[in-house]
């Protein structure tokens, strides 16, 4: 399957999964929530592990990779979650994940100023379309 279709894919799981986790929350405080996320993470880690990954994959990854694929990990499935979850509880489905699915923006900005990577005028409009999609959350 090629990395259009797979892109589609996740983008479907993405978009259906805030429906379930706004629902899960609605009688469960967000830390809480986030604990029976984990449990379902877990639940993928061990499906890896028994059916998928090899052992010998897991030990030929370098130390630097699996931190750094580590942290990632810890940040986005766990730190950013606990801020996702409360927004979530609080806040519309239809704002929430909009707002919070704007990290291209700043994977944009940083891989600029970190990675010098290109700056042209395709990536500042569609820069410019997030921010505004942004601002139009934000008013309405």
């Amino acid at each position: 399957m090629s990395s259009f279709y797979w892109a589609i894919l996740a983008a479907v799981v993405w978009g259906v999964v805030p429906l379930i986790e706004k629902a899960g929350l609605v009688k469960v405080a967000p830390l809480v929530g986030l604990f029976y996320r984990c449990l379902g993470v877990v639940l993928g880690l061990l499906m890896l592990l028994i059916f998928i990954i090899k052992p010998e994959e897991i030990k030929s990854v370098d130390m630097r990779s699996a931190l750094l694929i580590a942290l990632g990990g810890f940040l986005a499935s766990f730190v950013a979650q606990i801020f996702f979850y409360n927004a979530l509880k609080s806040g519309s489905v239809s704002m929430v994940v909009p707002l919070s699915g704007s990290y291209p923006l700043i994977a944009f900005i940083l891989g600029i100023l970190l990675l010098g990577e290109s700056f042209n005028v395709p990536k500042l409009i569609g820069v410019f379309f997030i921010v505004l999609g942004m601002w139009m959350l934000k008013i309405g």
